[in-house]
């Protein structure tokens, strides 16, 4: 069993930036695959990045390329969502996610096992 908690969410003006964070605990972190998803209300949950065991491959919707990136810090059990040049449409709950992926490539939809309580995150226009 993997816990997972989120941190960083809040209130943002359009253009700005936030940084999530999601540390967990119970199991060797370095041997799940990360990802983060995020929720608008009213919509499905959507994949937004993931990232490798060792983080040496990550995948992004292209709703966030070149806006967002997808880091870990195995050491400190922590997985990391830096948003840049946030738009009012990144607005949604967002989820921190591992997953028993067996290779060392980004996990793909459908395929986490264990999920954090979320962080809200708000982009003003």
């Amino acid at each position: 069993q993997v816990q997972l908690v989120e941190s960083g969410g809040g209130l943002v003006q359009a253009g700005g930036s936030l940084r999530l964070s999601c540390a967990a605990s119970g199991r060797t972190f370095s041997n799940y695959a990360m990802g983060w998803f995020r929720q608008a209300p009213g919509k499905e949950r959507r994949l937004v990045a993931g990232i490798s065991r060792t983080g040496g491959s990550t995948y992004y919707a292209d709703s966030v390329k070149g806006r967002f990136t997808i880091s870990r810090d195995n050491p400190k059990n922590t997985v990391y969502l830096q948003m840049n040049s946030l738009k009012p449409e990144d607005t949604a709950v967002y989820y921190c996610a591992a997953s028993r992926w067996p290779s060392d490539t980004a996990a793909t939809f459908g395929n986490y096992n264990y999920w954090g309580q979320g962080t809200q995150v708000t982009v003003s226009s």
